[in-house]
Formats: C-alpha cells, structure tokens, sequence
C-alpha cells in the first residue's frame, strides 16, 4: 500500500513488513562447531544414557562397604591393591571380596564394587592400601543414566543452542544438529563522499563505517555479511552489484540514498523494481524502505550511522532472529528513573541513547537526539523509549528501556 508524503507509518507497522519480507530460513544439518547461537528444529533424544556407565566421582578406591565397615584413623582396615582403573579403560575386572582397585575419576566402576574410598582417605598405597575411613554402599559412585536416561528428550525443539546445550548434545553421542542455517545479508554502503578509514581525507569525504557497523550488527545477531562498498552513486551500477551477488544472499540491506532529495541513487535504483520508500514516525530514522528486488528481500536504511544503526535494532535485528526459528526476538527491557528532562516529537516514537547500569534505577541519557552523533550511541549500554504522543519527559520520571548488552 502505498503512503502519501504527509503519512507516516508506525514503527510497529514497519517492522511487521520487514519480518514479512523473511520466511524460515532452510533446515540443515551442522556440525555442533557451528550450532553456536542457532535454533534446534526438532526435539533431540538420547541414543545413550549418561552417564553410559556406572563411574567413580572420585580418584581413590573402589571397595566393598562391608570390607571397610570398621575402618577409622586410628584402626585403619588394609587392604590389597589388585588393579588400576584409570579414566578410559574398557575391560576392567571385577573386585575380588577383601581386596581394592585404585581408581580414577570417571572411570568404570568394577563389577562387585559399591562405593569408593577417596584418596585422602587412605595411604595412597599402590600394591596395598590403608583405608583411614569408613564409607557407605554408595559413596561417590555415578549411577548410568542418572543425569539422562535412554530414550529422554534432551534439548526441546525451539532451543537455542548455547555452551551448555551443545555440551550436551556431545555427551549424549551428537556430532551435528538439525538446525535453520544463519541468515547471509548483503550489506551495501553507498554514498561518493566515503572512502576507506586509513586512507587521507580530502574536503568534502567522510570515512566509511556503515558497513563495519551494519556488518557486525548481521554477526552479532547470528547471521553471515558479504559487504559491499563505496558503489558509486549511479543507478546502473548500483543494480549491477546488487544482481551479481543476489542469488548467495537472503536479505540485502543498504544504507544511505533513501531521503528526498537530489543524487538518492538506493531510492531512484529501486523505486517501481518492487521496494516501497516510506516515512517512519520514529526519531531517528524516519526514511526507510523495504520490499523485494526481483525475488531478493531488500531493505533500506538511511545513512546517517545512528539511524542505521537503530534501525537495524528495531527492524532487520528481529526479522533476522524470526527466521532462524527464535521465538524472543527483542531485546530485554527494563524501566528506570530519568536523570534530566527530555523533549521529543510529538507523533514519533523517539529512541535516546542512555545509560543504566545493572541494579541501578536510574538511567542517565548520553548525547542528544542528532542522527549523526556516533560517540553517544558506543558510550550508551540502553535507549530510551519515548512513546508517540509524549513530548517532553521530566527528571525523576519513569521511562521504558530497551537493554542493548
């Protein structure tokens, strides 16, 4: 549908059509290596108990209970050493009555044996060995399947796949997962007046740093970034680059070249090729786009490094996690007492760079509203939310925040 000039559409409405552009992103199966971050697609069992088998939790002895019934430090019970069970020995033979096998943590546990004797409890004899202490049938023994049984579901389809999860699915015998594969976005970065950092300023040039900043946003998020820079501000060109690499991404997204004035080579590139050029009632960010190029999901963001930058948080951020099958796809939230008074637009939702220190109930704005102030968006840790009809916010109010680490 297209907005006239005058309309704006809501930051709700916006984001609901950039998530539309995505659909679940395709199953594979991944080596755990690379399941960091992604989401489990169906529910995992164990084709094994864990722990597999009955092991020590302990380095000392495995004994009988009733051997060292009357075992103390000043009656020590003695005992022969007949075997050595370190951790990995797959035949271990079984404990003769009146006799002991050093073992290791996490070895198995010998056949006869009902509890184990840690070394500090003993002489750390090796051919034979003081026990100084007592212990009852079942001391420091890990039972199989006492954390997993066989057959258990182990990980819930829907999971996100952290340290621990993965972890997991190693110990139960899982060399890859059935996971969505991460997004690849094409981040394109136009705009003649940018060149590389490290290289001289001229008059007039700015050094590029959308792409860096967008890039590491698609990472952060889980996905992979093929960049593109410094295309140059030419309709052809842009849409050559753009088709060269369309069929290895899932998402193009471009900063830069989206306002209404002269030279907007995204927004005279893409307007009637099926991408739609909108204004947004958000500060910052206003100008935006989205839509499809030939098939490609797009999305357009403008240029001015905050407002890329929020606008990927508010749009692209979760369309990206909604794809790859997570069900939270915002960012945590908080509310806090502000410091010092604030103004906003009325009729946008304004998003002002802050900072809110855990445990704390206040939260302190860092910079002010300008799009182009950069140093505030890395110093801040949160932004504030100020709702579209509210214009002016007094200190000691208490607003909504939205956690960005």
């Amino acid at each position: 549908m297209a907005h006239p000039s005058s309309a704006r559409r809501s930051v709700t409405e916006h984001r609901a059509a950039v998530a539309g552009l995505l659909e679940p992103l395709p199953v594979a199966d991944r080596e755990l290596a690379d399941c960091l971050g992604l989401v489990l697609v169906r529910d995992l069992t164990a084709p094994v108990p864990l722990p597999p088998f009955d092991n020590s939790a302990m380095d000392g002895y495995a004994v009988r209970a009733a051997d060292v019934a009357g075992a103390g430090a000043a009656d020590p019970v003695t005992l022969p050493v007949e075997a050595d069970i370190p951790a990995g020995r797959t035949e271990v033979p079984a404990l003769r009555p009146g006799t002991a096998h050093r073992i290791m943590t996490g070895a198995p546990v010998p056949a006869g044996a009902d509890a184990i004797v840690q070394v500090e409890l003993t002489d750390g004899g090796t051919e034979r060995v003081e026990i100084r202490a007592a212990v009852a049938a079942g001391t420091h023994l890990r039972f199989t399947g006492e954390d997993v049984p066989k057959g258990a579901v182990v990980l819930r389809a829907g999971t996100v796949l952290g340290p621990p999860q993965l972890g997991l699915a190693a110990a139960v015998g899982y060399a890859a997962l059935p996971v969505r594969r991460p997004p690849r976005v094409l981040v394109l970065s136009t705009g003649s007046e940018l060149v590389e950092p490290g290289t001289a300023l001229l008059p007039g040039q700015i050094y590029e740093s959308n792409s860096v900043l967008l890039a590491a946003a698609v990472r952060e998020a889980g996905g992979t970034a093929t960049v593109l820079r410094f295309v140059p501000d030419d309709v052809d060109t842009f849409l050559g680059a753009v088709r060269s690499h369309a069929a290895e991404v899932d998402l193009l997204v471009t900063s830069g070249g989206v306002s209404a004035g002269a030279y907007e080579v995204v927004k005279d590139a893409l307007t009637g090729r099926g991408v739609e050029f909108v204004k947004v009632a958000v500060q910052p960010g206003g100008p935006q786009g989205c839509g499809r190029l030939d098939g490609l999901p797009v999305v357009t963001l403008p240029g001015n490094p905050v407002s890329a930058a929020l606008s990927f948080e508010l749009f692209v951020r979760p369309a990206l996690l909604g794809a790859m099958g997570h069900t939270v796809v915002d960012r945590p939230r908080a509310r806090a007492r502000l410091t010092s008074a604030l103004r906003s637009p009325a009729g946008r939702r304004q998003y002002r760079r802050a900072r809110h220190d855990e445990g704390m109930v206040e939260v302190v704005p860092v910079g002010g509203p300008g799009s182009h102030l950069l140093a505030s968006f890395a110093a801040s840790n949160c932004l504030i939310e100020i709702p579209e009809p509210v214009t002016e916010v007094t200190a000691g109010t208490e607003v909504d925040l939205v956690l960005l680490n």
